[in-house]
């Protein structure tokens, strides 16, 4: 009663201990003393720092209708993820039944909240009953048609994947019920793993014959047939959706039994040209190993335990580590100087697989080394591998011995989860403990990440030159990339500035120094200065080096005639069928040729298996030019999903509607 006198008095409640504030909250709900209560709810919740101190305070939080408390209970659960579904109490509130039912009553539980919870376990372990009971109140928080469809789908995957074939058919079924038509082809596989082949492919069959043509289903029906009928499949469903990697892995494969290594080499790289897939990877590993180039094969080997360190080989039976120890003897084994000579090397091939894979000889060298982790990580970055580069830019933070560098990586950390101001913050704690290249880069990319003026963009500059003057004992401290990476970013900012004399001197060192992607900076300053076959003979030089880079297909379109450029996007398309501007670039020449249908359906193949804002705008665009509101109004409404904010496609839709209120009054 003193803590409420108190209370009553000074309008703000003192550090009393948890036991106290959880009395004066439970006194508050029970006379209604609104103010008291969000005041304890508020302090309470401030008490939060781990999950401990939330297992300790939730279930008082939930008997009270203490909101704030209970969130930042359950928000300390999920920064632990997915560590904490392991916890007893955590797994039983998060997963029974009984636990969803009173974070319910509390307006806690949402198809949200355990979309993420059954991503993060499916993740994890796809298997675990934790998996299977999150999916189950998954299903029980659905309310809209497609989160019925979407809890049953997975529900039935994991059955599959636990080897439960008959109830995942069951939960595919009731999917379809629901009228989800993908979980067609999960009715089918669980059919075909019961020993109902032919049932499988005549459903696959029917699916075909009844639906709009999608790569998934040619894929689905090719498992169930052989000969030449499934390599017609295979062929149409690679056509259909060129990202499926099953139809590129099975040819490559009857390439290998007919004894043709070298086709089946280029089939399965086609897949590994845009897509780091684990599984394509030690495929080309057992390639490799047949054609007894072991330096190949521990190659990828080594590049499959960065992006997953837990991966089984061989059907699950031998970890990776194991293969290499038993190929040790038949690989050239180098010492860090050689690896990192090697790297260089590596590095200046625009070979990222190759590059990884030292970086992980090296790890196993050296497993603290933190620098060596955050290489790692920005190689993972440029291969689109997120999640890989992700734990290992947490890896380098925690083996990091130095404050200094500490704060370095977390502000990559942070910086890559979209806070740049937090970002720049711990650049500066670490500049103010000591002058580093990594937290002089840190602070200009983060303060480059924007539009700038000429000054700011020179004072980038200057933070730059800043980190170069940090660099010692280049190639011995591996900063030599660094120091190329630095004058490249140098030579963007004043490009963007119009100081193209200082660009072309900043590209030229980095050149010098063999930073072969220095190249596609100085075409553009070749570009700028009306200098465009310069920029178009620049960009085949670093074709010479990155044979297989669609992304430099791709540039060097821009600085080619019509015939060449769209040679140079079909090469793009070939070698990486998820890059949207070549299908962009192709509809707009088929609009100007006024080949309308043609120019849609070139956009429609892309959106096929790639949705993508640009894409659905472009097309929404063609549409309304043709008159056709309804499909305009369609694509719009599906950009705005992706992009709620995007004006061009807010316009357009606008001005659509506008179009069909007309037509409608």
């Amino acid at each position: 009663m003193r803590a409420v006198a108190a209370y009553s008095r000074h309008g703000r409640l003192d550090d009393f201990p948890p036991d106290t504030m959880l009395e004066l909250l439970a006194f508050a709900n029970k006379f209604c003393c609104d103010g008291l209560k969000v005041a304890c709810d508020n302090k309470l919740a401030s008490m939060v720092r781990g999950v401990d101190e939330a297992l300790s305070l939730i279930d008082l939080g939930l008997e009270e209708a203490a909101h704030l408390l209970v969130a930042t209970c359950l928000q300390a659960f999920l920064r632990e993820l997915p560590k904490s579904l392991s916890h007893p109490e955590v797994a039983r509130l998060l997963c029974s039944p009984e636990g969803r039912e009173r974070l319910d009553a509390a307006g806690n539980a949402s198809f949200a909240l355990y979309y993420f919870l059954s991503y993060v376990a499916m993740e994890e372990d796809m298997r675990s009953n934790t998996t299977v009971m999150l999916l189950e109140r998954l299903w029980e928080c659905a309310e809209l048609p497609w989160h019925k469809q979407l809890a049953l789908h997975q529900l039935g995957c994991v059955m599959l994947e636990r080897g439960e074939f008959k109830d995942a058919q069951e939960w595919f079924e009731e999917a379809v019920a629901e009228g989800h038509v993908y979980s067609l082809a999960g009715v089918a596989r669980a059919k075909f793993k019961c020993g109902h082949k032919y049932m499988a492919y005549k459903l696959m069959n029917r699916v075909v014959t009844d639906y709009d043509p999608a790569g998934w289903m040619y894929q689905e029906r090719a498992v169930y047939c052989v000969g030449k009928e499934k390599m017609a499949d295979l062929r149409t469903a690679t056509q259909l959706d060129p990202t499926l990697t099953y139809p590129y892995k099975y040819r490559a494969a009857a390439l290998l039994e007919e004894d043709k290594m070298e086709r089946a080499l280029e089939e399965i790289d086609k897949v590994l040209s845009f897509r780091m897939a684990t599984d394509c990877l030690e495929l080309r590993a057992w390639f490799y190993l047949v054609a007894g180039d072991f330096e190949a094969a521990v190659r990828d080997v080594r590049a499959i335990l960065t992006l997953d360190p837990t991966y089984m080989m061989f059907h699950g039976k031998m970890h990776g580590e194991q293969l290499i120890e038993l190929l040790r003897g038949q690989v050239q084994q180098r010492d860090m100087a050689d690896c990192w000579l090697q790297l260089y090397d590596r590095w200046s091939g625009v070979d990222d697989i190759g590059s990884l894979a030292v970086v992980q000889q090296m790890l196993a060298r050296e497993p603290g080394n933190s620098s060596l982790r955050f290489r790692q990580s920005l190689l993972l970055l440029r291969l689109n591998c997120q999640k890989a580069a992700m734990r290992s830019l947490r890896l380098a933070r925690n083996s990091s011995i130095h404050d200094h560098e500490r704060l370095v990586y977390e502000g990559w950390i942070l910086y890559d989860t979209g806070h740049r101001d937090e970002a720049l913050e711990k650049a500066e704690q670490s500049l103010s403990l000591q002058r580093s290249f990594e937290a002089f880069f840190l602070k200009a990319y983060a303060l480059g990440d924007s539009s700038l003026d000429v000054e700011s963009a020179l004072s980038v500059v200057q933070l730059l030159e800043h980190a170069n003057s940090c660099a010692s004992d280049n190639l011995r401290k591996g900063q030599l990339t660094d120091i190329l990476q630095a004058y490249n970013n140098m030579g963007s900012i004043y490009v963007d500035c119009d100081l193209l004399d200082e660009a072309t001197e900043c590209y030229s060192i980095a050149l010098s120094i063999k930073h072969t992607r220095a190249h596609q900076g100085l075409a553009r300053v070749h570009f700028l200065k009306n200098r465009k076959k310069a920029a178009f003979d620049e960009m085949t030089s670093l074709l010479k080096i990155a044979k297989n880079s669609a992304s430099a297909y791709e540039k060097r379109s821009e600085y080619a005639e019509r015939d060449a450029a769209k040679s140079d996007l079909n090469m793009a398309t070939l070698l990486d069928p998820t890059r949207t501007y070549p299908y962009r670039y192709r509809a707009a020449v088929l609009m100007d040729e006024n080949k309308e249908e043609e120019a849609i359906g070139e956009l429609t193949q892309a959106l096929a298996f790639k949705p993508d804002l640009q894409l659905l705008h472009l097309r929404a665009a063609f549409q309304d030019s043709m008159g056709d509101s309804a499909s305009t109004l369609r694509d719009c409404e599906a950009a705005l999903c992706m992009h709620p904010e995007h004006g061009d496609t807010l316009e357009l839709y606008n001005k659509a509607s506008a179009k069909a209120e007309q037509s409608e009054s």
